[in-house]
């Protein structure tokens, strides 16, 4: 059983940063695709970024191209996500998620898909 552990949310000001970590117990297969979910109050969950363990970034939402950025330490089960320029919209639960089909998750934009989650980690974005 794959654990993930999400840490680094917080409280920031719109145009700070936060990183956010998941440490993941292993990465049991070579197809998967792990990365980050958020949940903001009253809305649905979704996809924000995704990268694969060939250190392909496959999925960005559209809301944070350009501002966020995932990376993966394979050597130590790491990802990360910088998160810069944040947004008051930016504001919810972040969840590290993860499955076997390369992100299909993400790609498909369908967390039924997803087969690991972690527990979230909540950041809080002030105007």
């Amino acid at each position: 059983e794959v654990q993930l552990q999400a840490s680094g949310g917080g409280l920031v000001q719109a145009g700070g940063s936060l990183r956010l970590s998941c440490q993941a117990s292993e990465f049991p297969f070579d197809n998967y695709g792990i990365g980050w979910f958020r949940q903001a109050p009253g809305k649905e969950r979704e996809g924000v970024a995704c990268i694969r363990n060939s250190d392909i970034r496959i999925y960005y939402a559209d809301s944070v191209k350009g501002r966020f950025t995932i990376s993966i330490d394979n050597a130590k089960n790491m990802v990360y996500l910088q998160m810069n320029n944040l947004k008051p919209e930016d504001t919810a639960v972040y969840y590290c998620a993860a499955d076997s089909t390369f992100g299909t998750s993400w790609l498909l934009e369908d967390k039924d898909l997803v087969e690991y989650w972690g527990q979230g980690t909540k950041v809080t974005v002030s105007s």
